[in-house]
């Protein structure tokens, strides 16, 4: 499990450099941006939830003018980074809040877009039944993530050197649709790309994951530091693991979109009009 006040606080700290290195958001807000194009979608209100600096937000403004944008994050500097950034003209508003508890109404929104929101949630369930709360009936939901082949060479790095969770553990493809049906939302269409990314040494690496608050935020992660000569040892196993040819990581992408269904009633709750009931004489 994630710590959710771990991560308000890296990402906090991360906004400031955020836009410096945060090249695998480009790509998949790009995608997701490519995804919705063929859709014929007319948004008067659109949420861009795990907003981060807001480039999500803006790339749905060129798209859909006349929207408001409403971005939340659960990081107040990235908001106001977000907020440093948008147009002056701009229908935009920011709140921070948890995805997971939005304070938000009920059928409020057209369309939602999370940018690599999912692979910082403790509980995607909770994040999706939000989503089908907020989400009008008709409304859309496309999302991107990261799929659970993502970093598997820094987690066999890590493995040679001590018994640690050093990696996010991402969630797969159809459990991601099998939660999005259970939260009540409707025709769920996912699709995977791939994205190789090579680095020159571990050291700029790790670099570009502290920039964007990619960092260890896992509960059972150990508590003590990481020493300098461990942290070596792993770049050491990582660098061995391309033949000295850099570093290659390879992320797998996972891009999906769905409908909202309306309000989702409680099975626990029976409701009859008794207009329907017929009289018996």
């Amino acid at each position: 499990m994630l710590r959710r006040r771990d991560i308000r606080r890296r990402f906090d700290r991360a906004a400031a450099g955020f836009d410096s290195a945060d090249f695998v958001h480009a790509v998949t807000r790009d995608g997701l941006c490519a995804r919705l194009e063929p859709m014929l979608l007319k948004p008067a209100t659109v949420l861009d939830l795990g907003s981060a600096t807001g480039s999500t937000g803006r790339a749905m403004r060129k798209r859909f003018r006349r929207a408001h944008i409403v971005s939340v994050d659960l990081s107040r500097a990235m908001l106001e980074q977000a907020r440093r950034n948008k147009s002056w003209l701009s229908r935009a508003s920011f709140v921070q809040a948890d995805a997971e508890h939005l304070p938000l109404a009920e059928a409020s929104f057209d369309l939602v877009v999370a940018n690599q929101l999912l692979p910082w949630t403790p509980d995607p369930g909770r994040v999706f039944a939000e989503v089908s709360r907020v989400l009008r009936k008709g409304g859309v939901f496309a999302f991107a993530t990261l799929g659970p082949d993502s970093l598997l060479e820094i987690g066999r790095a890590w493995a040679g050197v001590d018994a640690g969770v050093h990696v996010n553990r991402f969630a797969d493809m159809h459990d991601i649709g099998d939660g999005l049906v259970r939260a009540g939302l409707a025709d769920p269409v996912l699709d995977v790309d791939r994205l190789h990314v090579t680095y020159e040494n571990p050291r700029k690496l790790f670099a570009d994951l502290t920039r964007t608050g990619a960092r260890n935020t896992l509960a059972d992660r150990a508590r003590g530091l990481t020493g300098k000569s461990r942290f070596e040892e792993m770049a050491k196993a990582l660098t061995r693991s391309d033949d000295g040819n850099g570093i290659v990581l390879d992320l797998e992408l996972v891009y999906g979109h769905c409908w909202g269904a309306g309000p989702k009633n409680d099975p626990a709750a029976w409701r009859i009009d008794a207009s329907r009931i017929p009289v018996r004489r």
